[in-house]
């Protein structure tokens, strides 16, 4: 087949070729073909091309690399738009009088989807992803999406793509009418041309989605289904601005005719531009990303793992266990006995029984992962293995022996890992021979479902041994945050003081039941109290003692959590804590004892309690937690503030569309969280002392953000 390349003009990134009859148009904007301004010029120009050459019966559109186009490009947002608009480059595609195709490989997703749903046919190869994830970036389709989906799939799989955000495969996107042909093959280009020429030799004329309506037909079915989503998104979404946009918009798709649609889906868009939810979410899409850019990463290659030590069975271990098998390692647990041993097995095999109880996981496959994991009583099992997490109890005596052993029978180059939560690493790694190796690497229970791994750097290790931390929490599908040393690391160092901040206003008079209330209308998923009641009041009960005998007799300390401590109350797994849980419930109701001993304790302090209302609640808690985040930056142990924003996000339930805290700070303004602060030290001095680095970046009316550009 004769074919000829053009470029114009020469330093697009869109190509035109002709095949034969067919103009193939190639997006080639490495790495994912983001629909920039240059994109969609050249998009356009080739669509006006092929409208002027009689040799053209047909386009095709594709993309270069590892895929078709994976959606707009997000930095431009918020910018001054240039022309011309993506909805503008849609409408054009779907107004060809000649037949377009868009054959789709690895991902169409946002806009790239729009584009595709504007050609007249699609066909996909089988490994290709669909979907409009701009629910995640706080946004809506905005290039006719919310109009042309539907028409195609009808409105409750469209509100399924877009509320969800989640991508569809090419069999699926088949079945749902997404896409009119399943290829054959990977080659996207030849499935794509074998496509077009079928379509030419049957005759096929330009077929517009905008016209489309059998999706449509049942309009009751339609209308049901847009009130069962808007129902869920008031319950499930509550609080969320661009899941209610998405519904209205999908709702003029069945009631308007299709310019006005896309005339109010481009007003809802740009509503949502300007809220700061957007700003919030599109900060954590990009600050996910950067954290991944530590220093030992740019300056050293990772050491190769193959194969994964646990040491301990417990919840911890066992979590991380199949987090590792998870990521296709070799994994040995070593336990002190054959009993614990067997429970860290069971604990284990729980998991992938779970899974093939639900039909995520056949029966092959479990078996298949759990011919992977082996288990041992001796440390010698450990002797050819590439990287070892010790799990064990939090007492520095016992991790020192693991560690001992560890350095004993591990061969030289393996890593060696401590999964704790507060203790001193660089005390743990001074203990061995070769402190260059080891690193922590702090899990959150439970390991294999949470996202955050703290990835914690003592001042011995080796870049390369942080480096094998980062390419091993992408192994294990983690989202790796660098933290330094000290009591805590990043997230527990900063938890310790907005717990502190909700335990004074509970003394203060607030109750547990309404603080919890308050944050989760903030948008936690759980309030401080609920949060305790899952970890286990023993934990923090088994820390403060720890610290009792250092804790500065001038700060001020509250007992209620104590008391709660000293009955046996640990929360769910005793079936009482600050919410009581009967017959293994996992939603706490409230307990009037509790009340009770708060009332108590609050007399034995010789408080006067007063009210809170929710705004005040909301504004000491995050206070606390801003200006303990600021110091933590303050003194490197997070080296941005944008480290902070991701360990909250990924493993502490803040809500993702207020950013993470340091960027919900500059969000309310940093003068106004300062004025909070001193404000509230007229109370308590010792508590609220502001961070150096809030009053300095204050003072020079700089934010947050412009630190995580320097």
């Amino acid at each position: 087949m004769a074919s000829t390349t053009l470029r114009p003009p020469a330093t697009s990134p869109v190509t035109r070729e002709h095949r034969g009859s067919v103009l193939v148009v190639t997006v080639d904007n490495a790495p994912v073909n983001a629909l920039s301004a240059d994109v969609r010029r050249g998009l356009a120009d080739a669509i006006e091309a092929a409208q002027a050459d009689s040799a053209v019966a047909a386009v095709l559109l594709v993309g270069a690399g590892r895929t078709f186009i994976a959606g707009a490009d997000i930095r431009e947002f918020g910018k001054p738009p240039e022309l011309p608009s993506l909805p503008d480059v849609c409408n054009r595609i779907e107004a060809s009088a000649k037949p377009v195709v868009a054959t789709i490989h690895g991902t169409a997703l946002g806009g790239g989807l729009e584009i595709a749903l504007a050609a007249h046919y699609r066909i996909a190869v089988p490994s290709a992803k669909l979907g409009l994830p701009e629910v995640s970036l706080g946004l809506i389709p905005g290039a006719g999406g919310t109009q042309r989906t539907p028409r195609l799939v009808g409105v409750a799989a469209a509100l399924d793509l877009m509320l969800s955000g989640r991508p569809v495969d090419a069999s699926q996107a088949l079945a749902l009418g997404l896409i009119d042909r399943l290829g054959q093959s990977e080659d996207a280009l030849g499935e794509g041309l074998a496509y077009a020429l079928a379509l030419l030799a049957e005759g096929a004329l330009p077929r517009r989605t905008r016209d489309a309506r059998a999706a449509l037909a049942d309009r009751d079915a339609q209308r049901a289904a847009l009130d069962a989503a808007r129902k869920d998104v008031t319950t499930k979404q509550r609080g969320l601005f661009s899941p209610g946009k998405i519904v209205d918009a999908v709702e003029a798709s069945l009631e308007q005719p299709f310019d006005k649609g896309l005339r109010l889906e481009r007003e809802l868009f740009l509503q949502c531009i300007d809220s700061p939810q957007r700003a919030g979410l599109i900060h954590a899409f990009f600050a996910e990303r950067e954290v991944l850019k530590a220093p030992e990463t740019r300056a050293a290659k990772p050491r190769a793992i193959a194969s994964a030590g646990i040491v301990g069975g417990g919840t911890m271990g066992a979590g991380i266990a199949v987090a590792m098998l998870d990521a296709g390692l070799q994994v040995t647990m070593v336990e002190r006995d054959e009993a614990s041993l067997e429970r860290g097995r069971a604990n284990v095999a729980k998991v992938y029984d779970a899974l093939v109880a639900k039909g995520r996981m056949s029966a092959d496959a479990r078996a298949q992962v759990l011919s992977r994991f082996g288990g041992s009583t001796d440390y010698a099992a450990f002797a050819q293995t590439d990287l070892v997490v010790e799990a064990v109890f939090e007492d520095m005596a016992v991790k020192k022996a693991v560690f001992a052993e560890l350095d004993r029978v591990c061969k030289r180059g393996a890593v060696l890992a401590t999964n704790t939560s507060y203790l001193d690493i660089d005390e743990i790694a001074a203990s061995v021979s070769r402190p260059g190796d080891v690193l922590g690497l702090h899990f959150f229970s439970p390991a294999n479902i949470m996202k955050l791994l703290e990835i914690v750097v003592p001042a011995q290790v080796s870049a390369d041994v942080v480096a094998t931390g980062f390419e091993l929490a992408k192994k294990c599908a983690k989202v790796p945050v660098r933290a330094g040393v000290c009591d805590g690391f990043i997230g527990n160092r900063i938890l310790a003081v907005y717990r502190q901040a909700a335990d004074h206003m509970m003394e203060d008079g607030a109750s547990p039941y309404q603080i919890d209330r308050a944050l989760r209308e903030f948008g936690f998923p759980m309030g401080p109290f609920q949060v305790s009641d899952l970890a286990g009041g023993d934990i923090g009960w088994a820390t403060r003692k720890r610290r009792a005998a250092t804790r500065d007799p001038r700060v001020r300390y509250v007992q209620i959590a104590d008391r709660l401590c000293e009955r046996g109350w640990f929360g769910q797994k005793t079936g009482r804590g600050y919410y009581l849980y009967p017959a293994g419930a996992r939603t706490g109701s409230e307990d009037p004892q509790v009340l009770a001993i708060v009332d108590a304790e609050r007399r034995r302090a010789g408080i006067t309690p007063r009210s809170f209302d929710d705004e005040e609640i909301v504004r000491r808690y995050m206070a606390a937690m801003i200006n303990e985040g600021a110091n933590v930056v303050h003194q490197r142990i997070a080296l941005r503030p944008l480290d902070v924003d991701v360990v909250f996000l990924s493993g502490y339930g803040f809500p993702r569309h207020r950013g993470g805290p340091m960027k919900y700070a500059d969000m309310v303004g940093l003068p106004e969280v300062l004025a909070d602060i001193r404000k509230f030290a007229k109370e308590d001095p010792l508590f609220w002392q502001p961070s150096p680095l809030l009053v300095e970046l204050v003072g020079r009316g700089a934010d947050f953000d412009s630190l995580n550009k320097s």
